[in-house]
Order: C-alpha cells, then sequence, then structure tokens
C-alpha cells in the first residue's frame, strides 16, 4: 500500500456501503487500475501546473456566502428579477448553471477592435428546482388553485439570461433579445423509443419540464437539463408521470429549436448528464439517479458524432444503448427489453410490465434492479475529467447503509474507452471530518486538474450532531493528481440553511458562476425568517439567486 496520509487512509476506511460491494472484485478500493496510467492521457489536454491559489476558509454559521480573502461575488438575478422586455421573471431555487460566450455561437465582438469583450458577454442558463410555498405564496398549501398551479410551473425550468462584466461586477441585460424561460408551461416533443408509446399514454409532446436539478453541455453546443424529483410537482399539476424524469435539450440561442426530451436515455430522478465521445465516435452520456439505492448509468448512441452536422447530432440521442452499472462485476448491463423479459421468465407481472423498449426507458431503475445493476448511495453529479477521461460520481450519502456523509467513486472504463463494458472504480475521496466535507453533490473541473464540489446537508440536519462541524454547507477544491490528490480545501461557506449549486466556470476560468439555493429553507413565519440573504434592501425574504465570483 505504501505511504498513505492519516487522511488519505481515513478516506479508504470510511466509504459505506459501496466500498464494501467492491471488496468482492478484489483492491480496487484501494489501488488505481493498471490500465489507468498516468494523468494525462495522449490526445487530451493537460492540466496546468499550480498549488491552491486561495487561502482554504473555515466552515462558517454565518449567514452569507463567505469566501477566501481576495474574493468577491456579486448577485447576478435573483428570485422575481426581470430576465426580459416581455417581463419574464427569474424562476426559484436555482440550480445548475451553464455559461455561453456569445462570441461562441454567433461571432459577435469578433473584430480586433472587441477582443478584450470577447467571453465578457454571455448567456447563462440556470435551472430552477423547486418552489417554497411560504416564499412563493405567503403560506403552505394544501391544494393548489389553477393559478397557483400555473405560479408552480412557471417557477420551475429554468431561465436563458444574458450577462456581461462590467470592471469587476457581472450584471444582466434585461434588454437582450436572447432572455427566455423554459418552464412547466412550455411546450416540448418526446423524441426516441418511448414517443408515442402506450408506456407515456400516446404522448408525442408534454407539457413542460420541472424539478430541473443539474445538467451539462452537448458536443453540438447545446444544454441538456434533467428532471430529478418530478413526482410531487406533477401530481400537485395533475399531471402525467410518465412524461416527467426525462433528460431535456434546449438550444440557448435559437427559440426556435424545439426543446425536446430524449427518452432513449431513460426515465429517473435525473441529477446530471455528462457528455463524451467513444473511441470509435458514439456519443456516450453518464448519469445519476439521486434517490438512495439508485443506479450510474450511461446511455451510448448507435450511430456517430460528426462535427460538421451541428446540431443535426441531436438526432443521436434518439437511438442507441441504455446501460446501468454493476460494480461486483465492473460490467455495463444493458437496459434492452430482450433482456429484462429473459430475466422475468415465469413471472407474469413483470412481463405485463415490460412488454417493449419503451417500458424499459420509462421504467429504467426497475429494469436496471431486474438486470442485476448495483444499488448505490444517491449518485448525483457524474463528470468527465476533461485530463484523462475518468468519471467521478459524487455519491451524496445513504444513511440505510451507514454512508452518513457520502463520497466520491471515479470511474476507469477499460482501455480509457468510453464505449467500454468494463470498467474498475475506486473511491476517490470520503466525506467525513477527516476529509472535512459531508454529502458531495455537484462537481466541475478547473483547467489545474481540481475538482470542485458543493455539500448537500439537508437544512433540517445541519445542526444535529456528526453534521454539526461543518456548520453550513460549502464548496470544496480537491487536486485530483500530485502530493494533495483527494484532499479538500473549503472554498465557500453558504448563507443559512442554503444549499450551494450548479457551480461552473467562464472559459477563461476568471469568474465563477454559482447558485445559491433556497437560503432561510426551515423559515416557518414570514415575519422571522431565518436568513435574509442576499440582504438586498426592501426584501423583505430571502431569496434564491446566482452570483457571479472573481478573483480567480
Amino acid at each position: 500500500m505504501g505511504k498513505v496520509n492519516r487522511r488519505k487512509f481515513l478516506t479508504y476506511l470510511g466509504t459505506g456501503a459501496t466500498a464494501l460491494a467492491a471488496s468482492s472484485t478484489g483492491l480496487n478500493v484501494l489501488t488505481k487500475p493498471a490500465q489507468a496510467g498516468g494523468f494525462h492521457k495522449e490526445g487530451q489536454k493537460k492540466p496546468k501546473i499550480g498549488q491552491m491559489k486561495f487561502k482554504p476558509i473555515e466552515p462558517s454559521s454565518k449567514d452569507d456566502l463567505v469566501l477566501p480573502h481576495g474574493y468577491q461575488y456579486n448577485v447576478v438575478a435573483a428570485y422575481g428579477d426581470k430576465i426580459n422586455s416581455k417581463g419574464d421573471t427569474f424562476g426559484f431555487n436555482n440550480d445548475f448553471t451553464l455559461y455561453f460566450p456569445i462570441n461562441e455561437r454567433t461571432g459577435e465582438w469578433d473584430d480586433d477592435d472587441d477582443d478584450k469583450r470577447k467571453g465578457e458577454r454571455g448567456l447563462l442558463w440556470v435551472n430552477h428546482e423547486y418552489v417554497s410555498d411560504l416564499f412563493v405564496y405567503g403560506q403552505e398549501v394544501d391544494k393548489y388553485s389553477k393559478e397557483q398551479i400555473q405560479t408552480l410551473l412557471y417557477n420551475q425550468g429554468g431561465s436563458i439570461i444574458e450577462v456581461y462584466r462590467e470592471g469587476d461586477t457581472w450584471k444582466m441585460d434585461t434588454t437582450s433579445k436572447y432572455a427566455r424561460r423554459v418552464t412547466g408551461l412550455t411546450k416540448i416533443n418526446l423524441t426516441g423509443p418511448a414517443a408515442g408509446s402506450k408506456a407515456v399514454n400516446g404522448a408525442t409532446t408534454v407539457q413542460g419540464t420541472f424539478a430541473n436539478c443539474s445538467g451539462g453541455k452537448t458536443l453540438w453546443g447545446t444544454l441538456l437539463t434533467c428532471e430529478e424529483n418530478y413526482e410531487y410537482t406533477a401530481e400537485d399539476a395533475g399531471l402525467d408521470e410518465t412524461h416527467y424524469g426525462w433528460v431535456v435539450e434546449v438550444d440557448p440561442f435559437d427559440a426556435n429549436f424545439q426543446v425536446r426530451k430524449h427518452t432513449a436515455l431513460g426515465r429517473f430522478n435525473h441529477e446530471n448528464a455528462s457528455m463524451g465521445l467513444a473511441k470509435d465516435g458514439r456519443v456516450v452520456v453518464y448519469m445519476g439517479d439521486d434517490k438512495k439505492d439508485a443506479c450510474v448509468y450511461k446511455f451510448v448512441s448507435e450511430g456517430k458524432y460528426n462535427e460538421k452536422l451541428g446540431k443535426k447530432n441531436s438526432e443521436l440521442l434518439n437511438k442507441g444503448t441504455l446501460y446501468a452499472a454493476d460494480l461486483s462485476s465492473g460490467e455495463w448491463i444493458a437496459l434492452t427489453v430482450e433482456a429484462v423479459r429473459e430475466a422475468a421468465k415465469g413471472k407474469q407481472e413483470i412481463l405485463d410490465k415490460f412488454q417493449t423498449q419503451a417500458d424499459v426507458v420509462v421504467h429504467a431503475h426497475d429494469a436496471a434492479i431486474l438486470l442485476g445493476a448495483t444499488p448505490t448511495d444517491r449518485p448525483e453529479d457524474v463528470e468527465i475529467s476533461p485530463f484523462d477521461g475518468t468519471i467521478f460520481v459524487a455519491h451524496t450519502n445513504n444513511d440505510k447503509h451507514g454512508n452518513i456523509h457520502g463520497h466520491i467513486t471515479r470511474f476507469f472504463e477499460e482501455n480509457d474507452d468510453h464505449g467500454a463494458m468494463n470498467f474498475q472504480f475506486s473511491i476517490f475521496v470520503a466525506g467525513g471530518i477527516q476529509s472535512g466535507f459531508s454529502a458531495p453533490d455537484n462537481l466541475t473541473f478547473d483547467q489545474y486538474g481540481t475538482l470542485w464540489t458543493v455539500t448537500d446537508i439537508s437544512s433540517s440536519k445541519l445542526n444535529d450532531k456528526v453534521w454539526k462541524p461543518f456548520k453550513n454547507n460549502g464548496m470544496f477544491a480537491i487536486p485530483t493528481s500530485g502530493k494533495q490528490e483527494g484532499e479538500a480545501f473549503q472554498f465557500a461557506s453558504a448563507p443559512v440553511e442554503a444549499e450551494l449549486t450548479g457551480p461552473s466556470f467562464t472559459p477563461d476560468e476568471k469568474t465563477l458562476f454559482l447558485s445559491v439555493q433556497h437560503p432561510g429553507e426551515e423559515t416557518e413565519d414570514l415575519s422571522q425568517p431565518t436568513s435574509m440573504w442576499p440582504h438586498r434592501a426592501g426584501d423583505r425574504m430571502p431569496r434564491p439567486a446566482v452570483v457571479a465570483i472573481r478573483g480567480f
């Protein structure tokens, strides 16, 4: 095992149920697979050399977004803010963010005189996950009225806002021709095997997207937004549950690009979708199902990516194979109707449920478990390292198996091929007092090969004994190579009862966009909110908001 520092040794021991599952495959938990080789792979970009550029902060209980010395933030948009000339407003409980420089797609600001402005104006997509009755309606609601349902649906989905940098501050341009909302009221097409099928009650178009948690970017420049805990809103609004729980594609620059839900990628409590390429050119999408005892998935397209086709490549997500991970064998299990029906022989109820591939994708979790995929500890964000192609999975926690603080798993595909059918894995880092964080959630990378994660400790548990040392939720930087590999350094602390979500850098990595979700979540009396972040003049309640962090 060699020389291992105390923090890393405790990390290897503190991994809960998934670590136990790994033990049956040998020493995967303790050693990197031989085929993983060094950090950098031929043909992939190399990380820059450098150490942490900030002095880590201590855990905080302050009702503010606390950052290291030399860093500052400003609020770009908060719940209720007007985003365009039509009067559309920024939704509630913002999550995933993704920045698109204007010049990247449109050529605007491309002449020489405007070189300094390149990348300093762009579109920011922001997810909106759910609403709080108390802050949106002014009271808790038992049964929503028709008008309240409209409000419920409008304040979820996503916002496209135009933002620009002025000095050290990022601002929103409310005159933008691009700014618009995609909501629970938007008409959306279905693609793939479930479209028009009995499994979705014949629907080819559906109403809206909601419960939007995290997401990803396609190779052709559109975005993927993911529907997570959709059941509650669907029930409250009287909508068909089978129409939700999908990966949704949006083009932020083109309102005429039909928003679509890709049913071939499966229906479950989607956290995010991370896209890469197999060695043979097929598109691969990795996904997590954010609930206890749920699986890690990947989709592999039937066709191959062609850069010259641009957005037409979206059709690749209509047809392919959905797989779920079996960690005990290190294999990807194909979720096909033939395999499911073979496994269900003699069980008429299951055979009746799974008659077509549409039934398999609509009930992906049940199909995965039936075929032997591994139930894991709330797989939230799944991200592909841009440096070595390994896949990082934030397993947030699972108290059913004693994995109280969660861990981050690292998958190594066979021959470094995203299209491979076999993999090995390691526990990259485990949450707990030894690492300084608990409940890892969203993930992103920077140019130094640093993995950034935010945490998702439930607001109701922040003051409980085992979570008290962590204080408010936070954001942490974790090197993925070098002497500090696997060590977590706290970069930010959230306001009271808030969760930090959706971190994304601008291309020059001088700005980090970050969502602050549900500050003051435990408030029971509007006259006595537990948080007043972002402390704006005239506000009488806390407001979820997206911020721009400068100082990098």
